[in-house]
């Protein structure tokens, strides 16, 4: 049934109801030339759906209705995922040397109250836990902190949650943070570490997605790294989208945005700092 699958095509009109569906729901537009990268992308689970080509699973997609369990697989499918650990890292040089103890000094954070991060694209978790190393340094990992870590895809979510990776993927981490945080696997042939529970009990994650009118936030946060996120938006959802996070910030609080990427222009409550850092009004 499902031999012929990969001689099939995306119709364009099967493509143009994607792209309007994840345009709507995520805010992220596909352009043509991403046509083959969809694609190559939904074949594995039409193949597992056992369907005979992309025409019956755009049907199936959209046949279950709003909000149906795989729109919600469609949209984990065609998020990109990019990220590693002490990415860019000059903005966690500049977070521990600047703007901790600024903060810190200025409203106590991190000891009378604690300070609050959210990472609004965290993907499979490199970046909150990276943020979570980065803090336990400065505060001592039983500092007060805590890290709120987003993102709209729930299969990257699950494995940030359970916070184990290659020793590949956690080469980046310098090797005096992985011997205080990290554990190794029992069997060393499996080749796998995993956060300590101090620094994994820092971070909570949950499912957001940044196009929504409104974020459910359990409080307000004093940074937000949000990176390599506004190049998938337009002008106008990027503003709105910015403006959105910048109500959850305290006045005073740091927002870092993604080295290529840029506000100017755009109305928002926020003045430059750094290159890529800016400061709450």
């Amino acid at each position: 049934m499902t031999s012929n699958i990969f001689s099939k095509k995306l119709e364009e009109k099967d493509f143009n109801r994607l792209k309007t569906f994840i345009e709507s729901s995520c805010g992220i537009k596909l352009s043509e030339n991403k046509k083959s990268m969809v694609e190559g992308r939904l074949r594995k689970r039409i193949k597992a759906l056992g369907m005979d080509g992309y025409s019956e699973y755009v049907d199936f997609v959209f046949d279950g209705g709003r909000d149906s369990i795989e729109q919600t697989y469609l949209i984990d499918v065609i998020t990109t995922n990019k990220t590693d650990f002490f990415r860019e890292n000059n903005h966690f040089e500049m977070m521990s040397s600047k703007i901790l103890p600024m903060l810190s000094e200025k409203g106590g954070l991190g000891h009378h109250r604690p300070l609050r991060v959210w990472s609004c694209a965290s993907s499979t978790g490199e970046e909150p836990y990276t943020i979570a190393m980065v803090l336990a340094e400065y505060f001592g990992v039983n500092g007060k902190f805590s890290i709120f870590a987003t993102d709209i895809n729930t299969s990257v979510l699950s494995t940030a949650k359970r916070a184990i990776y290659t020793e590949d993927r956690a080469r980046d981490i310098p090797y005096e943070l992985k011997k205080k945080y990290l554990l190794r696997s029992k069997n060393p042939d499996d080749r796998l570490v995993r956060f300590r529970p101090e620094i994994r009990s820092k971070v909570k994650f949950a499912r957001l997605n940044l196009k929504s009118s409104h974020y459910m936030l359990p409080e307000s946060v004093d940074i937000v790294f949000c990176r390599n996120v506004l190049i998938y938006f337009d002008i106008k959802t990027q503003e709105e989208m910015l403006n959105r996070i910048c109500s959850h910030m305290n006045p005073g609080g740091f927002l870092f945005m993604g080295h290529s990427e840029s506000i100017h222009g755009l109305r928002l409550p926020v003045k430059s700092y750094a290159p890529t850092i800016y400061i709450r009004d």
